[in-house]
């Protein structure tokens, strides 16, 4: 094969992969889950408090994680996670970005904290105040109870609750 004939393969076998990806179903959406339509991210703006979750690795030892989410001058939004590690006995934050992972009026969204590598945030169930929302993964062993305040009332609570495919909570 000709040198051309070699760049010309590469060049439709990137184009395929490309393809293939770009179409290729992704699992960002737990089974049996549905994410909150219509969603307006400019509500969903500010700071939320995690009053609960399912257990996970990167966050084991914090507690008082919060959440801020800013837009940004240039359409990028930015989001600060605070929280209290027990172990190190001190502060720690992360700074990420958040991005729409569908049109604009799903609760269908991506987070990043690694550079370029984007992991599903979806917003199963919000309040029509955007005061309460039950977020997860892109499965149910990623679950977040939030609120605008510290404290949620126990009624909201198993609202929120009986809305998670599964029974997880």
């Amino acid at each position: 094969m000709k040198k051309e004939e070699w760049l010309v393969a590469g060049a439709v076998g990137a184009v395929a992969a490309t393809a293939t990806y770009l179409i290729w179903p992704k699992k960002d959406i737990p089974k049996g889950a549905t994410v909150v339509q219509p969603f307006d991210i400019s509500r969903y703006l500010g700071k939320w408090h995690q009053i609960a979750r399912l257990p996970n690795k990167v966050e084991e030892n914090i507690r008082a994680l919060t959440e801020k989410y800013t837009m940004q001058d240039d359409g990028i939004i930015s989001v600060v996670t605070r929280g209290f590690d027990t172990q190190k006995k001190r502060w720690v934050k992360a700074a990420g970005k958040l991005k729409l992972a569908a049109r604009q009026n799903l609760g269908k969204l991506k987070v990043s904290y690694y550079g370029p590598f984007y992991f599903a945030y979806n917003i199963l169930d919000l309040d029509e105040d955007y005061q309460y929302a039950m977020a997860s993964g892109s499965d149910l062993d990623s679950l977040w109870l939030l609120s605008r305040d510290t404290t949620i009332p126990e009624v909201i609570k198993e609202t929120l609750y009986q809305a998670c495919p599964g029974d997880r909570f």
